[in-house]
């Protein structure tokens, strides 16, 4: 998708202060300014995460930055692991919910004048954006699925018997990130929506062991239906929020 902007700015994440740099292959660490499908956008091109060793205030200062650019709309994107036997890998899922599973909240410590840290999630990812999202996959020949994303801290893969016991939860998909960036982002009154890619199947669900090899793979396999699907949402979002004048913003 970062290739396929138009007019790109990019800024390496080291000359950014404050940016974590990410360790994990497949996250190159870039900002990108740019146009996507004449739409304007500001792209997190890749993420650090709190299994690399960083605090979940360092992991989240790219969304406080992006609040800070008067950024109003934000859409997250995630590799992870099916729980749910409805879906399948390759599948694309959009979040109406998740579990923090993570052992921490990146609001702890955040109390600042009249901006409260206890956060309503009741509504945490945007209906309108979500809507907009599942009529995207529908012009761009996808069948979308909607569930609820569990977090956990990572960085090793979950048992089999951790999977059963988030499938009684209530989870369809688990992953290492993204609902930190969330939380962060309905503190500052960003609107959410999240994408995640089932990129393998949880633990359990298959005899091949889980690695971080099958997920770069399938996320290579299906990067043109993201892309159209990515290159549709902006379409949307251009013609019924344009009149706003604010920016989205995708990370990844």
């Amino acid at each position: 998708m970062a290739q396929a902007l138009e007019n790109p700015c990019e800024i390496a994440y080291d000359e950014l202060p404050g940016f974590p740099r990410s360790t994990v292959s497949g996250h190159a660490g870039t900002l990108l300014i740019g146009l996507l499908a004449k739409t304007p956008v500001m792209v997190l091109n890749g993420r650090a995460h709190f299994y690399e060793g960083y605090d979940l205030s360092e992991v989240t200062f790219p969304i406080r930055v992006l609040a800070a650019c008067q950024i109003r709309d934000l859409l997250l994107t995630n590799a992870a692991g099916g729980v749910s036997p409805r879906l399948h890998v390759g599948d694309f899922m959009v979040l109406r919910d998740h579990i923090n599973l993570m052992g921490a909240n990146p609001l702890r410590g955040m109390v600042r004048g009249d901006r409260s840290s206890f956060v309503d999630l009741r509504r945490a990812y945007d209906p309108a954006l979500s809507r907009m999202l599942n009529q995207a996959g529908k012009e761009a020949g996808l069948k979308l699925r909607t569930g609820v994303y569990l977090a956990v801290s990572g960085p090793s893969y979950e048992t089999p018997a951790e999977i059963r016991a988030f499938a009684r939860l209530g989870a369809d998909a688990v992953g290492m990130s993204t609902v930190p960036e969330v939380i962060v982002a309905r503190y500052y009154g960003l609107r959410v929506a999240a994408l995640s890619c089932i990129t393998n199947l949880a633990a359990g669900r298959t005899d091949h062991p889980v690695s971080h090899a099958e997920v770069l793979a399938t996320g290579f396999r299906v990067q043109d239906s993201a892309l159209a699907l990515l290159r549709k949402f902006a379409q949307r979002y251009r013609l019924r929020r344009g009149a706003r004048k604010k920016a989205p913003a995708l990370s990844d």
